[in-house]
């Protein structure tokens, strides 16, 4: 009989085993990049693009104050957007284009079709070609999987590494764990990260392409970038998210000016569109006074000059009354001043100006647990998951008001529902250590710190 035994796994052999599994996993993890019609490496299939974009784009639209309530503005983008989708590598991805209320200045797309652009940015265009250059510089990051690309590549550097995706979930946890551990729980951070510069050249390129062959006028999208470039030099803050997650640079202007005039010349007879944009974008632009208002509060807010913010979102107000986002604001402002009692109606009239955001719950629901209302708070945050399924917090919110109202076993389960999804921040603490108290869980309580510290 041959004995045999498992010598002991060091970090050395971790790295070994590792970077073996990186290799096999190269060799076998790659497939056709429907663009360029080359091998590249991917471990992310089409199917868990859509999936993880399902999972994901409905919480930052909603972050983002939802899909603008006007519903022609919608469909006049949505057509412009489906045009473009239509002559793009990828036309049978489920794509869906959206206007959101959001302020800032922004486009986004994730990486199953879903393309939304702010309330800010459409502001700042001045033609359906300057549209058609955003809508088909997003549709090409989804046509090269660029947030596929660059998935793959995390998950074989942290193979490489030599650190399983069991262990990278046990000692991390959140994105990371989530990317080793078989991509099941991305958020929107991950799925929104920075593209790198040859990515977004490649989606420059690769817009210009599909708005002329939509028959766009090219100079939209040297128009869009010189306006970009403009605002960023005239007020910088006014772009920090947009040139953060898309870096701009001279040379693609001077590229997208170059390409107008030579490469897609005979294009420049396409119209512009000028009338169209601004017929469709007309009760848009009218509450541009508003909308300018709400970009300098939250500059404020971000400087905590609350003063200042509560005077340009009245304003804001006074010209849109029931602006979801003008009402939001000045709640997350007062509670940000410990204001709550004041916070509370205006999160109640946002709830009522758009019933199918659910953002106004969550809010309303953290302003009356703050005012000790854990009853009524309790219903908003369950009116909330119900809405928007997928928020780990949703569940500790709920326990928290539980815990509150003195059910102690109804808050043990939701907290325990919290932490399998949760088991880092002041939110995890609070979760753990109560049900340490409690006896459901043993170990060594420590005082709690405030759960609820920033979030309001």
């Amino acid at each position: 009989m041959v004995r045999t035994y498992s010598k002991p796994w060091t970090r050395r052999r971790f790295i070994k085993a590792g970077a073996m599994t990186a290799a096999f996993m190269a060799i076998g993890g790659c497939a056709k990049n429907p663009v360029t019609g080359r091998s590249q490496l991917m471990f992310v299939s089409e199917t868990d693009e859509i999936t993880m974009d399902r999972q994901a784009a409905p919480h930052q639209l909603s972050a983002d104050y939802g899909r603008t309530q006007d519903g022609e503005l919608n469909a006049y983008v949505s057509e412009v957007g489906q045009r473009l989708a239509g002559v793009s590598h990828r036309p049978e991805m489920p794509y869906n284009f959206q206007v959101v209320n959001a302020t800032y200045v922004n486009a986004y797309a994730f990486p199953g079709g879903t393309i939304a652009c702010t309330r800010g940015i459409m502001l700042d265009m001045e033609s359906e070609a300057e549209l058609a250059g955003l809508l088909g510089h997003e549709i090409a990051h989804v046509n090269a999987r660029h947030t596929a690309s660059r998935m793959s590549t995390s998950i074989l550097v942290s193979l490489a590494a030599g650190v399983g995706g069991a262990l990278i979930g046990a000692k991390y946890g959140g994105e990371m764990g989530a990317l080793a551990g078989g991509l099941g729980a991305f958020g929107a951070g991950m799925l929104l990260a920075s593209y790198s510069r040859a990515d977004e050249r490649q989606a420059d390129s690769l817009g210009m392409e599909y708005m002329t062959r939509a028959e766009y006028n090219p100079d939209g999208m040297a128009g869009l970038m010189e306006a970009l470039n403009a605002l960023h030099d005239k007020e910088p803050s006014a772009l920090e998210v947009m040139f953060a997650t898309h870096p701009m640079s001279s040379e693609r202007l001077a590229t997208a000016r170059a390409e107008a005039n030579t490469k897609y010349l005979s294009a420049r007879e396409y119209s512009m569109y000028r009338e169209r944009y601004m017929d469709n974008t007309a009760a848009l632009r009218a509450k541009a006074p508003a909308i300018k208002d709400l970009q300098t509060a939250e500059k404020h807010l971000i400087k905590k000059e609350y003063t200042k913010a509560d005077e340009h979102i009245a304003s804001a107000l006074a010209k849109a009354p029931d602006d979801y986002v003008g009402l939001l604001l000045m709640a997350k402002s007062k509670a940000a001043q410990g204001r709550y009692n004041e916070g509370i109606p205006y999160a109640e009239r946002a709830r009522e100006a758009y019933p199918a955001e659910p953002q106004a719950l969550q809010l309303n629901g953290l302003l009356l647990v703050r005012n000790g209302n854990f009853a009524q708070a309790l219903t908003n945050f369950a009116a909330y998951e119900t809405a928007l399924p997928g928020n780990p917090y949703s569940a500790f919110y709920k326990g928290y008001c539980k815990e509150g109202m003195g059910d102690r076993r109804g808050a043990a389960s939701e907290y325990v529902r919290f932490l399998e999804q949760v088991n880092q921040g002041d939110q995890a603490k609070h979760a753990y250590y109560r049900l340490v108290e409690w006896g459901y869980v043993q170990g060594m309580a420590e005082p709690v710190s405030n759960p609820f510290r920033g979030l309001a």
